[in-house]
């Protein structure tokens, strides 16, 4: 990483592709000298000369060529009130990747260096502007899929986490400091140092951490979602049941087997929860080679699901290619959906449910939309099994974040079993460091320069 404090970066802030507006975003200590090199306001200001937080229209020229390259707004912030916490400028262009890129082009040629991925997110960071876990909410804003998701990330980045992390850690402190005063001044009598007074301060550090890993694996799910396989023998209404739950005609439908030859996926929301739902091709034998690809895709799909709908034909019976489909899932968690109950059964039920006793079992009519608000809540039942409070939206959705947070719960054990054993108190205070050490890791005072590289480097260019 090159110098933070000497370089002025810039990039394009905005996505590839055409639209009505772009933007180019420069940082760094030389930002407005430098954009004020290629900017003329039509009321004649000096960038140099504006105001924080002010916006001027005008154009971007060439002063070599004399060449206009485009028609901007211009909209200065001047350090420390930017997001990056130096002097900032950014001009909003027409969108369109030939005016953006000739925009930043002539801004890299007057000095200013081409930004690393999440370099201006970076910099917010190690100027104090945000700290680290909310510097990864802005990641999980960009990338949400519901509004539940988005909710719990901007409650992130506005502190939501970070807050619960520090109140435990001046708990942390207020004890470490309360210990190593008695080690410190041996001969002078300090109060609240029995038994049962330390253990209920021990405790009320150890309850909310608890409390925040609990919320992991729910987190996980609103932030990364659910990767749900919709898998059958061929013609038993997968892709109709995709289309149900898309609420639109995404998938192919016929009477014709073998339809659908690769893997559909798309995402639904379900309750916040985003699912992300993966159509794949019916697993059967077949001469077809194209068909052989979309079967080999759904058993590499089925490798990597969460959650597993295998579907069955009420109309069909229980076939030799239903059970060879369900030997491949049902190791894994599984809802068997058994379609089309408008038609004449000719399913034994008893066998079918003898069969799969072992998952959840509905009966369903995708065509005349039947027992699907069941299946959706059977969904839920399955991924939402721990009774968790999903109205809260301060939820730990990094796994690092939960490593930090086991790593401290483990070591806030230690200091149990060393006060339950009678050990000295300095074995107390090494562990409850620890704990510090590993709650720091989530806000960033404790995090190392490898792990700041590997967080940043997946941002995108202009963030």
């Amino acid at each position: 990483m090159n110098n933070l404090k000497e370089d002025t970066i810039a990039a394009i802030a905005t996505p590839f592709g055409t639209s009505g507006t772009g933007k180019v975003r420069i940082s760094g200590p030389q930002a407005i000298n430098l954009s004020s090199t290629v900017f003329e306001a039509s009321s004649g200001i000096d960038l140099k000369d504006a105001d924080s937080h002010s916006a001027h229209h005008g154009y971007i020229v060439d002063n070599k060529s004399g060449e206009t390259l485009d028609e901007v707004l211009a909209i200065v912030m001047i350090s420390p009130r930017s997001f990056t916490g130096e002097n900032v400028v950014e001009f909003d262009c027409h969108g369109g990747m030939v005016p953006l890129e000739s925009v930043l082009e002539l801004v890299l040629k007057q000095g200013a260096r081409m930004a690393e991925p999440g370099e201006f997110s970076r910099r917010a960071f190690m100027n104090g502007k945000l700290d680290m876990a909310q510097a990864e909410a802005i990641i999980d804003i960009i990338n949400s899929k519901t509004e539940k998701s988005l909710t719990i990330a901007v409650e992130q980045l506005k502190g939501g986490l970070s807050q619960k992390v520090n109140d435990i850690k001046e708990k942390v402190v207020t004890l470490l400091a309360h210990l190593e005063a008695s080690i410190d001044f041996p001969e002078d009598e300090i109060k609240g140092f029995s038994f049962n007074q330390l253990k209920e301060r021990i405790d009320s550090i150890e309850k909310p951490i608890k409390r925040l890993i609990k919320t992991a694996k729910q987190g996980k799910l609103y932030q990364e979602g659910i990767k749900t396989v919709i898998v059958g023998k061929p013609n038993v209404g997968k892709s109709s049941l995709l289309n149900y739950l898309l609420q639109e005609n995404r998938a192919i439908v016929t009477d014709i087997p073998g339809t659908t030859r690769d893997v559909i996926e798309e995402y639904i929301n379900l309750n916040g929860i985003p699912l992300k739902i993966i159509d794949t091709a019916g697993v059967r034998e077949s001469e077809n080679v194209v068909e052989q690809i979309g079967v080999k895709k759904t058993r590499d799909s089925l490798k990597k699901a969460d959650l597993v709908l295998m579907m069955l034909d009420v109309s069909q019976g229980l076939t030799e290619e239903d059970i060879k489909v369900y030997e491949l899932i049902k190791k894994q968690p599984t809802i068997v959906v058994v379609n089309k109950t408008d038609l004449e059964k000719q399913i034994n039920l008893d066998r079918t449910e003898k069969k799969f006793k072992e998952h959840p079992l509905l009966y369903i009519s995708v065509k005349e939309e039947e027992g699907l608000e069941e299946l959706k809540n059977t969904i839920l039942e399955e991924i939402l099994h721990e009774n968790i409070n999903v109205e809260s939206d301060i939820m730990v959705t990094k796994v690092r974040h939960r490593e930090a947070l086991n790593n401290a719960h483990d070591s806030i054990k230690k200091v149990k079993k060393s006060l339950n054993n009678g050990m000295p108190v300095d074995f107390l205070t090494i562990d409850l460091k620890d704990v510090l050490f590993y709650l720091g890791t989530i806000t960033g005072e404790t995090v190392t320069d490898d792990i700041i590289d590997q967080i940043f480097s997946d941002f995108c260019l202009g963030k």
